[in-house]
């Protein structure tokens, strides 16, 4: 049996939650292998920028202008034939039209034991490829929100991660064997797994010991409303503090420090922050967004999630999952939000209640779970010089080495 040496990930970074994913991966490597060298790429970065800036700039401007159409492609692309609806076989074709060139270079140079991909559009641009012959490492796609949708789902993948047991039975219905599922979770940086002095995270903020604390996120692009949140729950309960997070919308940290400033409840208003582990463990619940990465790091936290507004598509199913398992509460609008609110300051047994859902869900070590099934994989398959030479693939002049490892160390 070959022992594991290289491991490329596929990510590409629209959300950021998908490249988190991949960071928690090779950080989990680092820690229990780290003879194996790890490789992240931002695919669509890599092989067509073009692509990248039309697919990215379009997800997002879709999400922040009509986010309801996204939700309409989305679902439909959810009631597709199930690895063989029209719809996603056409457009996996044009994206491995546009990719297929350089990554194959990619492929070649790296000589990857085991590919991980942390979202669904390189999936099935490998699978194109392996079945025409270009490789046969193994391929892992890795989940990262609380549903399966067909296009993380294609035959030529030799395993699968998700986020908890109840996402594997959907495989069967795309005629996928259960034994390559595996519901090691979402994963996430392993920091959510160690212990975090909360009260001392909240001294370090300027923050009162003695009130309850609630924590408002909007992800790493600071979506969602967030200033309209703090403003209800700021004239709502002067007996409840915040932590607000803006992450990189430096415009709506300024709005939140103005609206802040009038309100009686203390609030402390942060922009993108690296220590998410320690707010979490500060606080007492979360409000805002259903990102599966963002969910899984609250459940690791054992946190209760209150989920305004989701967007439709992958958020809705992430906060159906949640809200179904106890774990978070999903409301429609600011007004249902302080309603919510103020039930569980009320009676603090049902904010209990969801926190120990919370704990009872959280898998704070997914991502060395998935990093040991993907050295097992990869050296039980030991898939050495499985890579099929071409020439003239690539007619810009890309220097393979030189190349792979310029964009492999690009980890953000």
């Amino acid at each position: 049996m070959k022992e594991l040496q290289r491991v490329l990930i596929l990510s590409v970074s629209a959300g950021m939650g998908h490249f988190q994913a991949a960071l928690a991966l090779k950080k989990a490597f680092s820690e229990t292998r780290p003879d194996v060298e790890v490789a992240i790429v931002d695919t669509f970065r890599y092989v067509n920028p073009f692509l990248d800036k039309v697919l990215f700039g379009t997800y997002i401007e879709m999400l922040k202008i009509t986010p309801v159409v996204y939700g309409y492609l989305y679902h439909l692309a959810e009631k597709g034939q199930p690895l063989s609806g029209a719809g996603k076989e056409e457009f996996n074709r044009i994206l491995n039209r546009l990719a297929a060139p350089k990554l194959i270079r990619l492929l070649q140079d790296f000589r990857p034991q085991a590919v991980v991909c942390t979202h669904p559009f390189p999936v099935g641009i490998l699978d194109q490829l392996k079945g025409q012959g270009y490789f046969s490492s193994p391929v892992v796609a890795t989940l990262t929100d609380f549903t399966v949708h067909p296009f993380w789902v294609f035959s030529r993948v030799d395993l699968f991660t998700v986020a908890a047991p109840e996402l594997k039975l959907p495989f069967q219905e795309y005629g996928i064997h259960l034994e390559k599922v595996f519901p090691v979770g979402i994963p996430i940086n392993t920091c959510f797994s160690a212990p975090v002095d909360g009260a001392a995270v909240r001294h370090r903020l300027g923050l009162r010991p003695d009130l309850p604390t609630a924590l408002i996120i909007g992800g790493g692009l600071g979506m969602g409303p967030l200033a309209d949140i703090v403003k209800a729950l700021g004239n709502n309960f002067a007996t409840l503090q915040m932590i607000v997070v803006a992450g990189s919308n430096s415009s709506l940290k300024a709005r939140l420090e103005r609206v802040s400033s009038s309100l009686q409840s203390p609030v402390k208003v942060l922009g993108f922050v690296e220590n998410i582990h320690e707010l979490m463990s500060a606080s007492d619940f979360l409000v805002g967004k259903a990102g599966g990465l963002t969910c899984a790091e609250a459940l690791a936290k054992g946190l209760p999630i209150f989920v305004v507004d989701p967007l439709p598509g992958q958020e809705v199913r992430n906060a159906e999952f949640l809200t179904g398992r106890g774990a978070a509460v999903q409301t429609n609008g600011v007004r249902e939000l302080v309603q919510k609110v103020a039930g569980c300051m009320r009676e603090p047994a049902l904010l209990q209640k969801m926190a120990q859902r919370a704990r009872e869900l959280g898998k704070p070590l997914a991502a060395r779970e998935a990093a040991r099934l993907i050295v097992r994989l990869a050296e039980q398959k030991s898939a050495a010089g499985s890579l099929r030479q071409i020439g003239g693939v690539d007619g810009d002049g890309f220097s393979r080495s030189r190349g792979c490892r310029q964009e492999a160390g690009r980890s953000v």
